[in-house]
């Protein structure tokens, strides 16, 4: 039997890369039996002609499928649908997932193919970090007699967690180790915090444009959403009284320095007023400060300013040492931290004390303020050099940030960032559409981008295709 090429469709419009799309059809085939065990697939060529794709595209699905087991790849034969175990079967769960929309982009932005490019990638390049420190520091804690494989203390590793208190000294922030609790990420960290200090159903502020993980992972607790406009100085004052005074609202989750995507900080008079604001209506902040390190000037923070007695401060470890390598941190009152250790040992025991000592020693061994210090000059100037090059396509940025790596481009008129996605997606370049990160009404006209991950010239070379044939 031959697998049908009307078996295979594509949806231009699709917020889904084409890749995605055809693995969705083809599992769901496989799954349901619509395709049996022997079938032979469409040649390479021959679907890639049919839908009027690139041939690397259909190559990649193929070769995706046989790693799952689904096809057969027979060199010289062709691709055949596998003929597979029924007790395997019965194990599975043939429905799609109902989180797939929510984690399309990061699914996309973690593949290991290395001839992928991606701008929308939200972490450094390998290159922009201190690799060498951490192979250094690896082979010191190697050495040290302590054992690397036992269990970590339930708050996390105590000179990291006193590190941390001197650092967030110099951020206006002061508080004792037993005041921080180390997670495996500031995900982590946040996902401690939901489930215990809110209750499905419960309404909480988002910043729009916001972090997509942020909201998923809201919409993952069944917490309602209210959307919240960013300006260049923080939140839309005039639309938080709003919201406050028309929902009974729990928390108010936000980046205040270099927000995701947009990349700007809040304002000292514009922070004391938010702050006035949840005083008044008794709303939890959750502030993220995951890019803290990335400032060369420190900016306010509303922690800073009511001494972490009105919410939860969150951080992380990953973004300036290793995506791979990840430490994310609580600070929070006693009481409140005491809640959370609790909890996280229920949930997941205790965090690996193995990293901890690892980005402890890359934090301590010197290199790591030179390191800071050659990333900001590094980003400052890639950054002017990215802007110049979008703006040679009229591709502006919203706001220029002073410091970070995202972009919040605005494209052409007339150009769709999904459409635009799906294009660059053919050629392997994963792009981040704004659809992902904002409700507002032309969202669709812009995207994140990393600069770091904008140096090969391929990428210029897929952009200036796709915006061509958007134009055509």
């Amino acid at each position: 039997m031959q697998v049908a090429l009307q078996d295979f469709q594509i949806d231009l419009a699709s917020n889904q890369s084409l890749t995605a799309q055809l693995l969705t059809q083809a599992r769901l085939k496989v799954q349901q039996n619509n395709w049996p065990a022997g079938a032979r697939l469409p040649s390479v060529r021959q679907l890639a002609a049919h839908l009027a794709i690139s041939k690397f595209t259909v190559a990649d699905v193929y070769e995706r499928l046989n790693a799952e087991g689904l096809v057969l790849s027979r060199p010289g034969s062709g691709v055949f649908v596998a003929r597979r175990n029924p007790a395997l079967q019965l194990q599975e769960n043939n429905s799609p997932s109902e989180l797939a929309d929510e984690v399309s982009l990061m699914r996309q932005t973690l593949q290991r193919e290395q001839h992928w490019l991606k701008p929308a990638a939200g972490w450094l390049s390998p290159d922009f970090l201190p690799q060498q420190e951490i192979r250094a520091a690896l082979k010191e804690v190697a050495r040290q007699e302590q054992a690397l494989t036992d269990y970590g203390p339930a708050q996390g590793y105590l000179p990291l967690r006193q590190y941390l208190v001197n650092r967030l000294a110099e951020l206006r922030i002061p508080l004792m180790p037993q005041q921080l609790l180390l997670t495996q990420s500031a995900t982590h960290a946040l996902d401690l915090v939901l489930r215990l200090l809110l209750k499905p159903g419960d309404k909480v502020i988002v910043d729009d444009p916001g972090f997509y993980n942020f909201q998923a992972m809201l919409r993952l607790h069944q917490l309602e959403l209210l959307y919240l406009p960013r300006e260049h100085d923080g939140p839309d004052l005039q639309a938080l009284d709003t919201l406050l005074k028309t929902h009974k609202v729990r928390a108010y989750l936000t980046n205040s320095v270099l927000s995701n995507p947009v990349g700007t900080c809040v304002s000292p008079p514009k922070a004391l007023q938010v702050l006035s604001l949840l005083k008044q209506h008794q709303v939890l902040l959750i502030e993220d400060d995951i890019y803290a390190d990335f400032e060369q000037q420190p900016a306010i923070r509303y922690s800073s300013l009511t001494g972490l007695t009105e919410g939860v401060y969150l951080g992380s470890l990953s973004k300036t040492i290793s995506a791979d390598m990840r430490v994310g941190y609580i600070a929070a009152t006693p009481s409140l931290i005491a809640s959370l250790t609790d909890l996280k040992l229920i949930t997941s025991t205790s965090t690996p004390m193995t990293i901890e000592r690892v980005v402890y020693q890359v934090l301590t061994s010197g290199s790591y303020r030179r390191h800071l210090k050659q990333l900001h000059l590094r980003l400052h100037k890639l950054r002017q050099e990215v802007i110049e090059r979008f703006a040679a396509r009229g591709i502006y940025p919203w706001f220029t940030p002073e410091a970070g790596f995202a972009l919040w481009l605005r494209l052409p008129e007339n150009v769709s960032s999904r459409a635009l996605t799906d294009l660059a997606a053919q050629h392997h370049v994963v792009l981040a559409p704004g659809t992902n990160f904002s409700q507002w009404s032309n969202a669709d006209q812009f995207m994140r981008v990393n600069i770091t991950q904008c140096s090969d010239e391929k990428l210029w070379q897929v952009l200036d295709n796709a915006l061509a044939h958007q134009a055509a």
